[in-house]
């Protein structure tokens, strides 16, 4: 379970409990009898040398082999379980990002690269013979996100101090003091060397499949050999029980049990219509633009255009549960809200906050920051068909979702690595219900993910591979 404690306010979560509550086991066989065998739970895609990109659509090739062991005296080999955990460093966030007194040099240093800034402005004014008035401190959507602040600000303090109150006398949070030796050596973050967006754009030179061809790539436990036109072009599923591990790329990735996805960018969603499943929940992570991720360069990013084609109509079951992530830029909530969800005839029903604290249970960032924020929004709606309103709401009990929740959490050091939703949205959605996540980084057992860096926290070297069992 990834809630550690629900209040009226809103949930504490656990996202490493949660990661690691999932079966990360890969099933293998006893070295001495099988050792020219692989484990049955690896599969590889492997690809060959590419000298260009006509080499990768022409000759590139994938193997997928799940080698079944024998034994030469007609013996059973013994079956060796490798498990891993996530890697717990990930989580270490025992002091915030920017303190108080960080925080008020950096206001101090603001007001005075402002005051710098106002007098050179005048004095090219006054140098150019123009009479113009002196700009003002803050923009529009910088005064938009102050008001919106002030609005939600009580809430967020007070259900956020409840909840963390309850953290600390589970023992889930620990104070400061108690925690300072542990972790005084600097985190050296794994490096994922295979860059799965750029394989998405490699993809695209590939050759298309036909419609007949579209179906859904099962890892079995049979010998199967696959091409990179197959990975990229269809839904890969892991339906067994435990872990496969997947080469791709010379990278090694985790795919958690009972769990799907599709590796691909915007322009090539069609294996996700061309399934004909729809969801019960969609929940989505856009790569929002905007200055600093225009200028770093280091991210991908979509316009609100490119967003509203996102076919959610399309993906979505009668009555579904749309969950947008949204910056705490105004001008994204009010897209989100004003034009993206009626695009896609999604009513908006409530509206959630997700809350950054330390393990200690200290905001991540000051909640007065003018810069940073230590929380983000989730805009949460459901699809709604004025022609199938009646027949759809005939004998279902629809529980309304409350608004203004809070979910607590310690976040993960890695870049946009959102906390699991599963738990907290269970009660909102029917059983068994099938979800998809959209722009995923990570896989979930039970869900569909997709995105052009799908696996990218599947990669082996987040996690740590555990003494194996027999």
């Amino acid at each position: 379970m990834s809630v550690v404690r629900e209040l009226s306010p809103g949930w504490l979560l656990d996202h490493l409990s949660f990661i690691n509550k999932i079966s990360y086991e890969l099933h293998q066989h006893h070295e001495p009898c099988c050792s020219k065998n692989e484990p049955i739970s690896s599969v590889h895609l492997d690809t060959l040398h590419m000298d260009s990109m006509s080499s990768f659509g022409a000759s590139a090739t994938c193997i997928a082999s799940t080698t079944k062991p024998e034994n030469d005296d007609g013996g059973n080999c013994e079956m060796l379980i490798q498990k891993y955990v996530f890697r717990s460093e990930l989580f270490d966030v025992t002091k915030p990002y920017i303190t108080s007194d960080i925080h008020k040099e950096c206001q101090q240093s603001n007001e005075k690269e402002d005051l710098v800034n106002d007098v050179k402005k005048e004095i090219s004014i006054s140098v150019s013979g123009k009479k113009r008035k002196r700009c003002v401190v803050f923009n529009q959507g910088e005064l938009d996100a102050m008001e919106y602040h002030t609005k939600i600000r009580g809430l967020i303090l007070d259900g956020s101090s409840q909840l963390i109150q309850e953290g600390l006398k589970s023992g889930f949070l620990h104070p400061l003091y108690e925690k300072r030796d542990k972790y005084s050596e600097p985190i050296t973050l794994p490096l994922d060397t295979c860059n799965l967006s750029e394989l998405c754009e490699m993809a695209k030179h590939l050759p298309s499949l036909n419609e007949m061809e579209l179906q859904t790539l099962q890892l079995m436990e049979d010998d199967i050999s696959v091409t990179e036109q197959d990975l990229f072009s269809r839904i890969v599923e892991n339906n067994s029980s435990f872990t496969k591990m997947i080469t791709l790329m010379g990278q090694k990735y985790l795919l958690p049990p009972k769990s799907s996805f599709l590796l691909s960018d915007i322009s090539c969603m069609y294996p996700l219509l061309s399934c004909k499943k729809t969801y019960d929940v969609i929940v989505i992570d856009p790569p929002w633009q905007n200055k600093s991720v225009k200028r770093s360069n280091r991210y991908s990013y979509l316009s609100p255009l490119q967003i509203k084609q996102i076919p959610i109509p399309k993906l979505a079951a009668p009555n579904c549960l749309v969950v947008t992530w949204v910056t705490n830029r105004q001008k994204h909530l009010r897209f989100v809200k004003e034009e993206l969800y009626p695009s896609w005839s999604v009513e908006i029903v409530a509206e959630w906050h997700w809350v950054k604290i330390t393990s200690s249970g200290e905001f991540v960032f000051p909640l007065d920051s003018p810069h940073k924020k230590p929380y983000e929004g989730l805009i949460l709606g459901r699809v709604r068909e004025k022609a199938a309103l009646p027949l759809r709401n005939a004998g279902v009990k629809e529980l309304p979702i409350p608004d203004h929740k809070l979910i607590v959490s310690v976040p993960c050091t890695l870049h946009s690595h959102k906390p699991p939703l599963a738990e907290v949205l269970k009660d909102y959605i029917k059983p068994e219900g099938e979800c998809l996540e959209l722009f995923a980084r990570n896989l979930q057992p039970g869900w569909t993910s997709w995105g052009n860096e799908v696996l990218k926290f599947q990669h082996v070297d987040y996690f740590v591979a555990l003494e194996s069992k027999s």
